[in-house]
């Protein structure tokens, strides 16, 4: 396997990663950002109809948001700790900013956007509440972050967006 090709969240010591918001990369114009709800390899992992909800409410609620624009995709982790937003144009602070408006919007939902069976692939997988009280724990993790934590991931972009 020398010699091949090296995905960026491949590299990271998953054993060490902790739930939060993170910038992982810069390709091609395109900023990750990890999502991540939960402690990777624990056992505690998104029910997969919380996470197929949480995936359609915050992708409508992003898109339709006040950096809908910059904003180019939002899907879970095949892992289910977590989701990756892909952004362009948008610093590390406004993405955080984003995700909490998002969330806020989407806890108001009453039902899950794109569900039904014409637009939704797996329509009868899908769990609101579900979706609703894991949003409300990672909102919560959000708000608790120190200034310092989302300091540091524009840090982290900016030293990549100069290299």
């Amino acid at each position: 396997m020398d010699g091949e090709f090296k995905i960026v969240c491949f590299q990271k010591d998953h054993d060490r990663l902790q739930p939060g918001f993170y910038f992982s990369s810069l390709q091609k114009g395109a900023a990750t950002f990890d999502l991540r709800f939960k402690k990777p390899n624990e056992g505690n992992f998104l029910a997969q109809a919380a996470l197929h909800s949480i995936e359609h409410m915050l992708a409508t609620a992003l898109r339709a948001g006040a950096y809908g624009e910059h904003i180019l995709y939002f899907g879970p982790m095949g892992c289910r700790t977590g989701f990756y937003l892909l952004t362009e144009n948008m610093r590390a602070a406004d993405a955080f900013d984003a995700v909490k408006t998002a969330i806020g919007e989407a806890l108001r939902y009453e039902q899950v956007p794109g569900a039904r069976r014409q637009e939704c692939g797996n329509y009868l997988e899908h769990d609101l509440t579900g979706a609703k009280a894991e949003l409300s724990a990672y909102l919560a993790l959000l708000n608790a972050l120190p200034a310092e934590a989302l300091a540091h991931e524009e840090a982290r972009m900016a030293e990549k967006e100069g290299a």
